[in-house]
């Protein structure tokens, strides 16, 4: 189920605090590396959402943040991307990605990449006029031993 599901209005229902939309999580509790991803093994052929890139290493930084009608495609775009792929070397890129109604996507992606100054900017997925939709980042899930 997309996240902001609340309600049958296409209108946005205006966001203050910061929500937690349910990133998608490997079965161990982590997140996959961007480049060895499969999407459509994943199921992410048109599936729609928002998807947030970081890499490890000594300093981690959030990279890229940007949302899709089918996150398989742009998830392999990511994967192809040279600006996105020059942070690689800096410990592994790592994706997560949550299902959100459409209509929130560009807020989500506009409060990512303001919030947590993504090393590469996204010039197409909002505008000045995007009212920023805030969420938290994601985390790892503590697995029991």
């Amino acid at each position: 189920m997309a996240l902001f599901g609340f309600g049958g209005s296409d209108e946005p229902e205006r966001i203050t605090e910061p929500v937690d939309p349910n990133w998608v999580h490997t079965p161990a509790g982590t997140f996959p590396p961007l480049l060895s991803l499969d999407p459509e093994e994943m199921g992410l052929n048109n599936v729609g959402g928002v998807y947030l890139i970081w890499h490890a290493g000594v300093r981690p930084e959030w990279v890229y943040a940007g949302h899709s009608k089918d996150l398989a495609a742009a998830l392999h775009h990511a994967g192809n991307n040279r600006e996105i792929n020059y942070y690689e070397k800096n410990g592994g890129l790592f994706v997560a990605w949550a299902l959100v109604k459409e209509q929130y996507r560009p807020g989500v992606v506009k409060y990512l990449q303001e919030t947590f100054k993504t090393q590469v900017d996204n010039i197409s997925d909002f505008n000045d006029k995007t009212v920023p939709v805030p969420v938290i980042a994601p985390v790892a899930k503590k697995t029991s031993t």
